[in-house]
């Protein structure tokens, strides 16, 4: 074994560069099985984060169905999500550059279905009998008042559009029945967010294809619905969280009944169209995953008897799990490596990797393995977290000193931290830095309960969590109290800029497109999230001062280290403004800070460049703010008051 050499935490040299976090690294994204094909998306920071669409069948290549310089992607809700509906006879998609439905033949669009520039569109369903699409339609006519609704587009040329449902804030997965007799959707009203309550609906359908009677037959403000999927004989499945937790129910002849009942989270929070936990493979059989402790199973379940099998994989994280027959596809993402598309063969119990989202050559040494750990932070109330080691073949600590800590506050803040390699954070490990990734109250992945923990205590509970996880770390000799650092990017900018602000715990942040101002935030946001407030913090502006209370930046007497901004320019979830005004209240008050800020990017890093920069400023800032002696060279960036 190769003594290591010491040097203090922080400063290891390190082969994890900014450029080597995207060099062929892709964001997989959403998957669809037809006819014996896998379909999927993936984006390319080095194409400027354009999206494309692939596709593989047994025998063939790879192939990228989209055109050169098409960018795949939907910005309805703003957060997008179910751009593309590929079946084994027509493929469409949704191009960002226009948000209209095109036709796509060969790698060409071939026509366009769309015609609205006020109107963005998502979440796609086919009728081949009437020879037209459903799909969710979001009205910008009156930037003021966005109407959303599910509409039926003709595909005979015309272009012509009739609005089916409406009168609700939100619409979801419309999907046809397979006789073409019934139309299944989800709805929802302000102030909810779909995993507070929605409403799972059926809607009778004329030969001709008008609506008839509409009936709610699941769901309400307090019971969350996700993914309704018919079975081919006419079954209707869905996700319910009435019991507590996300399980799976079966519809028929008017009356419903849990499959599998279990605590544990057969669902995700519908941030996005297009997500999916399960799918039907055959009439009464059902490939389905499940979220306990922060690991995914994966099963195969006989309806009829409601038995189930467990399908051991190697990935403690599985997403957009699709499938037909014993064609299974999904997303996969091990401890090891980085996330893939994994195409599974039931019968012959074989996987074939179809795409994975990037390449590394670290040795097995170099990496950092998460940790589970518990620790209480309230009287009978735990908090969940993963914890990283800092981990080099090459060097370690002072046997003295402990390692600086980063700890990560996720966003949402109904996302979840799951163990799942990531090599940002073995950028971080690698340097000597450790890592807590924390599930603070509000995440996905408990139950029910434990998501509400957060109702009208954001900015509270997420805070008390995270500075938690840094404390008992502290006491475990795991990190140095006077190097703890908190960053979170979008809600878990808002849980990193409040820790900093209300707490004495961290020495210093970084706030990716991060939430300073919640007043702002609730006047100027878009539709989907305009609202999301009501429950987390109160209703606005009947509890104005409630809002202003835990807003760091009418608070900045109280912010005493220093702290980095990385905003995207064109965010329109949380505007540049935010973080520009936080900037400007350090920058007057003495206290160092640096921002970075980036034209062409909105809410969410998508390009090669930006994603270098962030990263690598980030650690310059670090090294300037604490002192540490590195051999890399660092970026340039100006913090002020240093």
């Amino acid at each position: 074994m190769t003594k290591k050499t010491i040097r203090s935490y922080g400063s290891w040299p390190s082969e994890i560069t900014g450029e080597k976090l995207v060099q062929s690294s892709l964001r997989l994204g959403q998957i669809q099985v037809s006819g014996g094909q896998v379909f999927w998306t993936e984006g390319r920071p080095e194409e400027k984060g354009r999206t494309a669409l692939m596709s593989w069948r047994k025998g063939d290549d790879i192939r990228e169905l989209s055109p050169p310089d098409g960018d795949v992607r939907t910005r309805t809700h703003e957060y997008g999500g179910g751009a593309f509906l590929a079946s084994s006879q027509r493929r469409f998609v949704i191009l960002n550059i226009d948000q209209q439905i095109h036709e796509l033949l060969d790698g060409k669009i071939v026509k366009q279905i769309t015609h609205d520039p006020d109107c963005r569109y998502a979440d796609l369903c086919l009728d081949l009998e009437r020879n037209r699409i459903y799909a969710i339609e979001e009205d910008h006519s009156d930037p003021h008042h966005v109407k959303n609704s599910i509409v039926a587009i003709a595909l005979d040329g015309s272009g012509s559009s009739v609005r089916l449902v409406q009168g609700h804030d939100f619409f979801s997965n419309p999907r046809l029945s397979p006789d073409g007799s019934r139309l299944a959707f989800l709805q929802w009203d302000h102030p909810n967010m779909p995993w507070d309550g929605t409403e799972l609906c059926l809607a009778e359908m004329t030969l001709a294809g008008d609506i008839g009677k509409i009936e709610k037959i699941a769901g309400g403000p307090e019971e969350s619905i996700f993914q309704p999927e018919w079975d081919p004989s006419a079954i209707l499945y869905f996700v319910s969280d009435r019991s507590g937790w996300w399980n799976l129910y079966a519809y028929s002849h008017g009356t419903d009944r849990c499959l599998w009942e279990l605590e544990a989270e057969f669902g995700l929070p519908q941030w996005v169209f297009g997500m999916s936990t399960y799918t039907v493979l055959a009439p009464g059989r059902i490939a389905l995953t499940h979220r306990l402790d922060g690991r995914s199973t994966l099963s195969i379940l006989d309806v009829g008897s409601g038995a189930h099998q467990e399908i051991r994989t190697l990935y403690p994280v599985l997403d957009q799990l699709r499938g037909e027959g014993d064609l299974l596809a999904f997303v996969g993402s091990a401890v090891d490596k980085p996330a893939e598309i994994v195409c599974l063969d039931l019968a012959t119990e074989t996987h074939h990797i179809l795409r994975p989202s990037g390449k590394h050559e670290l040795a097995p040494t170099l990496i950092s393995t998460a940790q589970p750990i518990q620790f209480e932070v309230r009287e009978g109330e735990s908090c969940f977290a993963w914890y990283y080691p800092p981990t080099s073949d090459r060097f370690d600590g002072p046997g003295s000193e402990a390692p600086p800590l980063i700890v990560l506050s996720h966003g949402g803040p109904t996302s979840f931290s799951s163990n799942a390699f990531s090599l940002a954070i073995q950028y971080w490990t690698s340097r000597g830095f450790a890592i807590a990734d924390v599930n603070y109250s509000g995440s996905t992945g408990y139950g029910r309960a434990y998501r509400q923990r957060l109702n009208g205590t954001w900015g509270i509970s997420d805070v008390e969590d995270c500075c938690a996880a840094a404390e008992y770390l502290v006491s475990q000799h795991l990190a140095d109290p006077q190097r703890l650092i908190i960053k979170g990017g979008s809600a878990g900018g808002y849980t990193t800029l409040a820790a900093l602000t209300f707490k004495d715990v961290f020495n210093a942040g970084a706030s990716y497109y991060g939430v300073g101002d919640l007043e702002m935030l609730a006047k100027d946001t878009h539709k989907f999230e305009s609202r999301y407030l009501d429950k987390l913090v109160g209703e606005y502006p009947a509890e104005a001062e409630r809002y202003r209370a835990r807003s760091p930046i009418h608070h900045t007497q109280d912010l005493n280290c220093p702290v980095i901004f990385l905003q995207g320019l064109d965010d329109p979830v949380v505007p540049p403004n935010q973080a520009e005004t936080m900037v400007r209240a350090l920058k007057e008050k003495g206290i160092p800070v640096a921002y970075v800020p980036f034209e062409g990017e909105s809410h969410g890093f998508r390009q090669a460049r930006t994603i270098i920069k962030a990263i690598e400023s980030e650690y310059a800032f670090y090294c300037r703010i604490f002192g540490l002696d590195v051999s890399e060279e660092l970026a340039t960036i100006k913090i002020w008051n240093l």
